[in-house]
């Protein structure tokens, strides 16, 4: 990845891609939110968020690999395949996160 991002999202890409759950939870804010239309999940809070993360990346072993990444109205924007050990992997997916301060306070995954 040679992106330049907010070290909250480098932490999670990061941790992702060495499927370490505690990792990835660890950006999210206490109250964060994800919606993940690809599975009707949407966990809440930093304990939910990191069983979705043990459930539905560390599991199947899906690594993202952004392709591309930009800022847009507040949000970053990233997009690019996952791959793993699930049905039509890989998936090309977008991944958008809201920040608050030094924490991810949402993602949506579509």
């Amino acid at each position: 990845m040679s992106f330049d991002l907010p070290k909250p999202i480098a932490a999670y890409i990061e941790a992702g891609a060495n499927l370490d759950a505690d990792a990835m939870a660890a950006p999210f804010a206490d109250d964060a939110t994800v919606d993940d239309s690809g599975d009707g999940h949407q966990p809440e809070g930093k304990e939910e968020i990191r069983a979705w993360i043990e459930n539905n990346t560390v599991a199947v072993k899906a690594i993202f690999s952004p392709t591309s990444a930009h800022e847009q109205a507040g949000r970053w924007i990233l997009a690019g395949p996952v791959a793993g050990n699930f049905p039509g992997s890989p998936v090309n997916l977008q991944f958008s996160f809201q920040l608050r301060g030094d924490k991810i306070a949402a993602l949506t995954i579509r």
